[in-house]
Parts: structure tokens; sequence; C-alpha cells
């Protein structure tokens, strides 16, 4: 795993300790390192020995009257070196018999270093002082422990349970009370936990921090990195964190630990977390429930382009999503792949405005058809759209385009990517499927032979129809003599009280066969 999970070192800033009360009584003054306020005192540590350095580890706030460094200007800017090599805090100059003015040498030495000295002018027992901050910092030390605990324990409890990633980062966002963001390597979002203006807020603004990803943490943004035996693979960021930054970097490290071995439990891998990514927002997308303006920040951080674009709306069956990846990547298009119910997989093709949209579709449909080695593959394409906001409506026809081929006697004959206009009526039909008319109609024409639940019959009279009333077709499809086709057809009409030769009764009964079967699909 290479993210490293440290001791965590609570701290006060040398900011909020010149708020304590206790210090307000001193008249605290900042001399020197005002730009350095926010350093992180780890300790508090009363010194008035010239060579103090040596006794620190970094981090300390050191008070001292200076009462062994008086007439010594050498020793008094040697003092302020040995701190700021020691990697103090601050210092801390009680004014009185020594010092009963800010010395210039300390204060200059101070400033070039940019250590923090602060003079307090008025006598201030330093026990007091010592005693609150290690007070307050033990009292932090130990939220944070139990803070950890409390999300190791919660999030460990929800892995038991196989809870989803997104269960996950939801428990996660609620800890740190801010967004919570999932990358790749490439910085392409893959999941979002929190209040949703908040993620939106920062996913509309997520190419400049993709672009700032590699910097320093600052301003609560805060991330760990996700990986594991050798190799890392992503990122969660903490986007606008409140808290202290010690706390966030013990929550991120929490949640990348708990990712990591989510991963490695549920045998699943970042590309996976990709495919659901692309999921999510297809699904969103196509069923419309989040307004498509809402959605146009996700689909830009999950690496797919959207300004000045052409959209290309697919719905395809009999291909897996392997399939599809590798032929977007062999014909070098942009794209999101995502599964739908009903075996079917939706692909939203991105593409420059000077393509030829109906070039590269076609292309990567006969490509598709060569790598899956079917014949039976159909691309269902819906008119290309020049606005994100009318990409919803393109899936939607390209999913209806899908469903009125999905009887593979429906496919014959078909071009390798079908459209609107070439479904026909078996299209208008699916469309009106749910229709309390149309679904009275289909099971009053189709009575006498869904009373008895003759399948063969019904087979027979789909063949039938769909081949034009061929009677050779249909013998030879069904592997039956031209007699007894004659005899299936001749009870068909008998239980229909129809005949099929009158023109207007077969085009009835094919429309209500379409609707019977597009209400069972």
């Amino acid at each position: 795993m290479t993210t490293t999970f440290g001791t965590l070192e609570p701290a006060l800033s040398v900011r909020q300790v010149l708020t304590l009360e206790r210090v307000l009584a001193g008249e605290p003054e900042v001399v020197a390192g005002a730009a350095q306020l926010d350093r992180p005192v780890r300790w508090v540590h009363v010194a008035e020995a010239p060579d103090v350095g040596v006794m620190l580890s970094g981090g300390e706030m050191v008070l001292t009257t200076g009462v062994l460094l008086a007439g010594d200007e050498e020793k008094q800017a040697e003092y302020i070196r040995s701190l700021h090599r020691a990697e103090a805090a601050a210092v801390v100059l009680g004014l009185g018999r020594a010092f009963p003015s800010p010395p210039d040498v300390m204060r200059r030495v101070a400033e070039r270093c940019g250590l923090p000295m602060i003079v307090l002018h008025r006598p201030f027992p330093f026990a007091e002082l010592t005693e609150e901050v290690q007070a307050r910092l033990v009292r932090r030390k130990f939220a944070a422990v139990s803070l950890s605990e409390s999300v190791r324990t919660a999030l460990t409890g929800l892995i038991t349970a196989g809870a989803p990633l997104q269960r996950l980062l939801d428990e996660i966002a609620q800890h740190s009370a801010c967004p919570v963001v999932v990358t790749n390597l490439a910085h392409r979002v893959l999941a979002t936990a929190g209040e949703r203006p908040a993620v939106d807020d920062v996913l509309r603004d997520w190419e400049r921090i993709a672009r700032q990803a590699g910097g320093s943490e600052g301003d609560g943004w805060i991330r760990a990195e996700l990986g594991g035996r050798g190799e890392r693979w992503g990122q969660i960021m903490l986007c606008g964190y409140r808290g202290d930054t010690a706390t966030g970097r013990l929550l991120a490290d929490r949640a990348a630990e708990a990712l990591v071995l989510h991963r490695m439990l549920g045998g699943t891998s970042a590309h996976t977390w990709e495919e659901q990514s692309a999921q999510s927002l297809l699904t969103d997308l196509v069923s419309g429930v989040v307004p498509a303006r809402q959605l146009l920040p996700r689909a830009r951080a999950a690496g797919l382009p959207v300004n000045r674009r052409t959209f290309v709306p697919l719905v395809v069956r009999d291909a897996d999503l392997a399939q599809l990846d590798r032929v977007l990547r062999l014909l070098g298009l942009s794209g999101l792949v995502a599964e739908l119910a009903d075996e079917a997989t939706a692909v939203l093709l991105s593409l420059a405005r000077d393509q030829d949209a109906a070039a590269l579709t076609a292309h990567f449909a006969a490509r598709l058809r060569t790598e899956s080695g079917s014949t039976k593959t159909v691309v269902a394409a819906a008119d290309p759209r020049t606005a994100w906001d009318d990409v919803p409506a393109g899936l939607r026809e390209a999913q209806h385009v899908a469903d009125a081929v999905a009887d593979s006697s429906a496919a014959l004959d078909l071009p390798a990517v079908v459209r609107l206009k070439d479904v026909h009526l078996r299209g208008l039909i699916r469309l009106l499927r749910d229709d309390p008319y149309v679904q009275s109609f289909a099971e009053r024409e189709l009575d006498g032979l869904l009373c008895s639940a003759d399948e063969d019959l019904l087979s027979v009279l789909r063949t039938y129809l769909a081949t034009g009333r061929n009677k050779s077709r249909t013998a030879q499809l069904h592997h039956v003599s031209r007699p007894a086709l004659y005899r299936r057809l001749e009870a068909i009409q008998g239980r229909l009280g129809v005949d099929l030769d009158d023109f207007e009764q077969a085009a009835s009964v094919h429309i209500a066969l379409l609707a019977h079967d597009a209400q069972q699909g």
C-alpha cells in the first residue's frame, strides 16, 4: 500500500496560542515573523540556556526572559539562529529586567530567519501558559485518536457488510463535512460524495483543480494516494476541509486505507470504478431525473470533452464493455461506455465539430462487429447532437431503436448502424406499448391464440407476417412442409376469426402481434 499511516500530531498554531486568554493578559506583540504565525506548535518549552537549540526536536514554542542573553548581542543573534536551525515554532520573550524593550538584534535575526518572535509587555507566569497549552494539545491528541478509531471502525464495518464504494464515500464525506473526490492517475473523477451543490461547485472547477493536483496542499485541499503491491492507481481528495490540517490528513489516510481494502476484498479495480462512474453518469442522463445541465460538470470531470463537440448517442447489443473500450481506443475516439438494463450498453461519443459523425459511427460499428465476431451485434444510433442539453433525448432515442430490434428476427437485413427511420412500424409500436388502448387492442386481436397459449402457432404467425406472408420462406424457416404450414395457417385463422389473405386484416393482426411482443419484452 503506497499510502502511509503515520502518527497524527495534532497541534495548535502560533496564532491560536496567541489568542488564549492567559496569553492575552500578557499583552503579546508580534515583532518578527508575522507571516509565519500559522506554524503548528507541537509543544511549549521554557528555556534560558543560550544553546537551547540542541535540546529541541522541532515545533516547540520556546518561552524565555533572556536573562542569560542580556548585554551580549552575539549570544542574542546565535540564540535566534539556533532556534531556527532546530525548527522551533516561535520564541516568546517576556520583557522585564533583562530586556525592558524588544531587543533589535534578536528581532532583526528572527525576521531574516522567518521565526515568529513575540514579546510580552506585562509580567506573565510561564508555568500557566505551559500548563494550558500542554493540556489543550493532549485533549486534541486524544480527540484525534478517538476520531481515527471511530472512522476506522465505521469504514471497516461497512466493508465487512459488503457495502458498495459509494456508501464508503458517503461515510467519509459525513465525517469530513466537505466534498470527497476519488480520481485515477490521470485526475479523471471516478466517484464523488458530499452535499450535491458543493460537489457540483468542485466539479465545475475541476480542470483547474486537476492541474494543481500535484502541488502542495492548502486551503483545506487534502489528498492521499491509493495503491497497493507497488502500484499507484489513484487518489482521494478532501475538497475544502475546514478543520485543522492534521485531522484532515488523518481522515484522508483512513479513507485511503479503507478504499484500498475495499478494492482488494471486492476483487475490483480502478478500471471497474471508471466503469461504475460512467454507468452512473449515463444512467442519470438516460433517466432524465437530473437535468443535463447539472450533469455537465460530472461529464467534464470524468474526462469527456464537452466544449464545442458533437455528441453521438449509441446503444449497443451483443457486445461487452471490454470490446467497446478496445474499439474506442483503436479508433482514437473519446467516449463514455456503460451497461444499461436488458443486456444493452450505452456509448456516448464526443467528436470534434469538423469530424464526420455519420462516417465515424459507421466505422465504429463495422470495427465492433469485427471485434465481437458476431453479425448479431446491433449498434442503434440517434442523430448527432451539438447541444449537451439534447444528449438525454438522444440516448433515449438510441435505446428505443435498440429495443425495437431486440428480437433477432427483426434484426435481419438491417444496416450496421440502425436509426429511427430503420425500425418503421416496429419502432412506433415500441413507443406505444404501455398505452392501455394498445394493450387492449393486442389482447382483443390475438385472444384466440393467447387463450390457448399455443406458442408454436404464435411463432408461425410471427414468421409469416415478418416475411411479408411468404409461405415458402415461412415453411423453410420452421422446417415443415407446405401442406403442414397450410394446416397451421388455417388453424390460426380459425382461432382469430380473420382472413390473413386480406391485407387490412393481416395488417391489424401484425400490429397486434408487434404490440404483444413489445409488451412481453
